[in-house]
């Protein structure tokens, strides 16, 4: 199993400490990058992206390690502290690079044999709303199974979290790692993707086409009967 995780800060707390966890207890291989170290471009909005392919985006020659690392991986997890109640800034500039992958646009069907887990933490609140930031995407890139882990820590340090909710941290890692492994190797997408591929797919046949989505549709056969998760 092979495992990404990419942390929305680049200092090792307590968001980092429970992806790290969790992790360990899949037992694959994993592979770590923190922004803004290692992919610290904002979107500039400029929709090249968009009217051509992703990999004429500016930020390309940085943004393709970290996306190649993703299209390989089983499960990914993104790990973010609570921001204003929501992901870092750092998190949300790099999620803003794949508009194209969402299923509405150009969805990569190598995401229909992922798992990925949206992860966040706070001394206080705001782990909802910072989870579903993250899960925003990962459903919409059409993911199979995604999950979200958030835990108040209420300390600003790991070492200064209390027993109770350190335990509390394992129980949670230990369910989770647990319906992780049992659904490995499967395949499919999750339901908000699938609902939105029906209604783009209506669209593209009863609307005029728009391009490059409405080509890349049906090379892939998804006007007929194929679809990204099979």
């Amino acid at each position: 199993m092979k495992i990404v995780i990419i942390h929305g800060q680049n200092h090792e707390g307590s968001t980092c400490m429970a992806a790290r966890e969790l992790a360990g207890k899949l037992n694959g291989e994993v592979q770590e990058f923190f922004l803004p170290r290692d992919f610290d471009k904002p979107c500039l909005g400029c929709f090249t992206c968009f009217k051509t392919e992703l990999s004429k985006c500016p930020h390309y020659r940085e943004l393709e390690p970290l996306m190649a690392a993703i299209l390989d991986a089983d499960v990914l997890l993104l790990a973010s502290p609570v921001y204003v109640y929501h992901a870092t800034g750092q998190m949300m500039n790099f999620l803003d690079h794949f508009g194209t992958w969402w299923m509405v646009h150009r969805p990569m069907p190598e995401m229909s044999r992922k798992q990925a887990v949206a992860i966040s933490t706070a001394a206080g609140g705001g782990m909802k709303s910072t989870a579903r930031d993250m899960a925003d995407s990962l459903e919409m890139w059409g993911i199979h199974r995604v999950y979200r882990l958030g835990l108040g820590v209420q300390a600003v340090k790991p070492d200064e979290i209390p027993e109770r909710i350190t335990k509390a941290l394992h129980r949670k890692t230990d369910r989770l790692a647990r319906r992780i492994l049992k659904n490995e190797g499967k395949t499919g997408c999750n339901g908000r993707a699938k609902k939105w591929f029906y209604i783009m797919r209506f669209a593209h046949k009863h609307f005029p086409p728009s391009e490059p989505d409405y080509g890349y549709w049906q090379e892939k056969g998804w006007h007929g009967n194929r679809k990204p998760w099979r």
